[in-house]
């Protein structure tokens, strides 16, 4: 594999040249990206993008929270084709929101509104969007961080739902004109190499270094031929975690056949490049190279091949537990060398599932490996979730599944759960092998906080099921000697004809929104005041903080549908105190707010505040004894915070000073696009995140819609510690007036440090949104 430093024009599609005689910026419209981009852009500048969607999708964790912000927004009905899917919380309640009542929302939403519903066990989200909604040139925006359909020539993203909500109020999508990447595939892949194997390769080269970091990847090269359909889905859904923005493939006869197969000719489109096309930065990937790989927890950049780790099991181990020594210190004990013995390595589950995996090729192919074989009686287990229900029928009618289950395998319906800790948790200290897409910490469902952890590598499904055939000793699928079948695959549209609920866009203004007892509008949010005094409540120094670390997902999702009782899991897999420090000092925030708001002491204040707070507990979900403790404590540091910087801005009262929390994070927001990650900080009375730089374009766009500061500082020592306040005088009028710089003041135990922090580069509407205090404020406002 190599990566092309700068940038290449492609000549006829098959020619890399780093100059050519032609024009750059004409040759920058030869792309495939370029294009779909110009199609969709509602403005005349093509520098500064305002993108209208074909369709949107979201599932059960993120679409209530969407719906009713929209609601509170004035939606009226939806402007273009909303899917709402059931596949992530779907097999029972966990703790909060009974799943069905969520279920019930969606369908009365979709009747009311006019949109789509995919009952449960259905299809994973993105199946279904392959299978119903895509289409050559189309642009699809999703609520799910893995909404990519680019190998249809559908270029997808996937974002937080406020971004969703701008589309569905009928606003656009507003972003600089992104870099185009790419990736230039030739030879073909030798049999037991996976579409996964090939992701990992290119994750394990891309990710670290930042290559294709918010840029659009464009899969070009003879290569794509030889790749089947499901090969090519497979390696595009997991371009998101290379960090990139959206991905887009050429098409050819295999994709149009895909959608002659899908009873859906006419959304075929011929997307090559132009004869002369410049890209900006060039991924050649030799497909014959690439050899079963695997990537170690904790994350899919920790990517070798299984022969390299299996050479090196002890070494590669041995890092991989000081890499969790750094995540979880000593709050569990992780024993990885203890798998490994007389050469092999032993491992305890296997998962087959969701929108990586659970393909129809992928599981045809793992019971080629399979058939005849047993997986054992001991420790190891199969678990294998098709993605869809018109993929499971073919499997159940060309007998597949009666191989599989043969094997001691266990087949389950459409179902997201092993993808984010909502199925299949393994054991302490278990190690899985999981074809899915992520294997985070805590992503699989382990509780750190209770001493428990699990590890997840991720693997193809072939080397899956040859790992399953050796009843759980790893084993790479190169060495099969078998054959595949390669049996075709018939789609039958009966089961979606018969139980998916399609309104053809026609909203029903009189149906009734059904809503369940744990389904909560979001509190209200004040707008920015004209200084903020901020408490960094907690620091993290891991190189990359995930969503999932910032919002845990799994059992807590079972509160997604309540704001407040969601928002109590914030950091809890990560730092348990962060909870109780912010709602500490939104406590002082909510007295200030109460009692204080045009006085010009706290001293003078304070009774009142207490009392003003007390009468706030419940909506900040304490009680009447903490919240007094809290606003002693709270009042009393930010008083005497308040006071060092008061003598540098005298102008700075409590009366137009806001009180805030905030966090620090080294590179915060890879992972899921949900929202919570950003809106539990702010319903807690986060104001702001701190960082050396965003891991995600998706997770700093949801800290400004839900009216955060997306802070940056430069890399090095930092200038406040965990519990030091930070002043920021006139930080209202910075954003109004688009100062390039953020003045800000540390107030720590040696005294106010004086220091500098920087926004980035924000549109006039978000600077408003954040001004306003979040996205619900700014329509309301405007």
């Amino acid at each position: 594999m190599k990566l092309h430093e700068g940038g290449v024009y492609l000549i006829h599609g098959t020619e890399i040249r780093e100059s050519y005689n032609g024009v750059r910026e004409n040759a920058k419209e030869g792309t495939i990206a370029y294009g779909i981009l110009k199609q969709h852009n509602t403005a005349g500048d093509m520098e500064n993008l305002k993108i209208r969607f074909d369709a949107l999708t979201s599932h059960d964790i993120t679409y209530v929270g969407i719906i009713q912000t929209a609601r509170a927004s004035g939606l009226e009905k939806f402007p273009l084709s909303y899917v709402l899917t059931n596949c992530h919380n779907s097999l029972c309640a966990v703790g909060g929101t009974i799943n069905e009542d969520d279920h019930m929302f969606g369908l009365t939403a979709a009747k009311k509104y006019g949109g789509v519903y995919v009952p449960p066990m259905q299809a994973v989200i993105h199946q279904y969007a392959r299978e119903v909604l895509s289409g050559g040139g189309k642009m699809i925006l999703g609520s799910d961080s893995h909404t990519r359909y680019g190998a249809l020539g559908t270029m997808a993203m996937g974002e937080g739902g406020p971004e969703l909500v701008k589309q569905l109020l009928s606003r656009t999508y507003d972003i600089k004109m992104p870099e185009v990447v790419a990736v230039y595939l030739t030879g073909e892949l030798r049999p037991g190499v996976g579409p996964q194997d090939v992701a990992l390769a290119i994750i394990g080269a891309v990710f670290k270094n930042g290559y294709v970091k918010n840029k659009i990847m464009e899969f070009v090269g003879p290569g794509i031929a030889n790749l089947s359909m499901d090969t090519r889905i497979g390696i595009d859904v997991m371009t998101t975690e290379t960090t990139c923005l959206s991905s887009i493939w050429q098409t050819d006869e295999k994709t149009r056949e895909y959608f002659e197969i899908h009873h859906r000719p006419q959304d075929f489109k011929s997307l090559t490049p132009a004869s002369v096309a410049w890209y900006d930065g060039l991924i050649e990937v030799d497909l014959s190279a690439i050899k079963p790989m695997i990537a170690l927890p904790y994350h899919p950049s920790c990517a070798y091949t299984i022969d390299e780790f299996l050479a090196n099991a002890a070494d590669l181990l041995h890092e991989t537990e000081e890499r969790a020594r750094v995540s979880f210190g000593d709050k569990v004990q992780v024993d990885l060398l203890g798998k490994l013995a007389n050469g092999q390595f032993h491992v305890d589950q296997g998962i087959i599932a969701g929108c990586a995996g659970g393909g129809f090729e992928n599981i045809c192919d793992a019971a080629d490996i399979l058939r005849g074989k047993s997986i054992g009686s001991g420790t190891f287990s199969l678990n294998v979730y098709p993605a869809s229900m018109p993929i499971y029928m073919e499997l159940v009618k060309n007998g597949v599944f009666a191989d599989l289950l043969a094997t001691g395998a266990v087949v389950k319906p459409a179902f997201c759960g092993p993808c984010f800790g909502a199925g299949d948790t393994p054991a302490n200290n278990a190690f899985s092998i999981r074809h899915s897409t992520r294997n985070f910490p805590n992503r699989e469902g382990s509780k750190v906080q209770e001493g428990q952890i699990s590890h997840v590598a991720l693997m193809d499904a072939r080397s899956i099921a040859a790992t399953a055939a050796n009843q759980g000793v790893l084993t790479s699928a190169e060495y099969f000697d078998g054959t595949f079948s390669n049996p075709k695959y018939f789609f039958d549209g009966r089961i979606y004809e018969n139980r998916v609920f399609d309104s053809h866009g026609v909203a029903d203004p009189e149906a009734e929104i059904q809503f369940g007892p744990n389904i909560k509008d979001w509190p209200a949010m004040p707008a920015l005041t004209e200084n903020l005094l901020l408490k960094v409540v907690s620091e993290i120094h891991d190189p990359v903080t995930t969503t999932d670390e910032l919002i845990p997902s799994g059992e807590t999702s079972s509160y997604r549908s309540n704001p407040l009782k969601l928002a109590s899991f914030a950091l809890s897999r990560k730092d348990p105190a962060y909870v109780g420090r912010a709602k500490e000092v939104q406590a002082a925030e909510l007295a200030r707010e109460k009692g204080i708001a045009a006085r010009e002491s706290v001293r003078e204040a304070f009774p009142e505040a207490s009392q003003a707070a007390v009468q706030a507990a419940e909506a900040i979900g304490i009680g009447e004894a903490a919240v007094r403790g809290a606003v002693r404590l709270a009042f009393a540091e930010t008083e005497a915070a308040f006071e060092k910087v008061h003598k540098l801005w005298p102008a700075a009262t409590m009366a137009n000073t806001g009180i805030g929390s905030t966090i620090f994070a080294v590179k915060p927001g890879d992972g899921s696009a949900r929202e919570q990650a950003a809106s539990c900080q702010k319903v807690l009375g986060g104001w702001a995140n701190i960082a050396f730089e965003y891991a995600t374009k998706r997770y700093r766009s949801n800290l400004i819609n839900w009216g955060m500061l997306p802070l940056l500082v430069p890399a090095g020592e930092l200038p406040f510690a965990n519990g030091d306040y930070i002043f920021l005088p006139g930080i209202r009028k910075a954003i109004e007036e688009k100062a390039p710089e953020i003045e800000a003041f540390a107030v720590t135990a040696d005294g106010i440090i004086a220091f500098t922090m920087a926004l980035g580069d924000l549109t006039d509407d978000e600077r408003t949104i954040i001004i306003d205090g979040c996205l619900i404020n700014y329509y309301r406002n405007h």
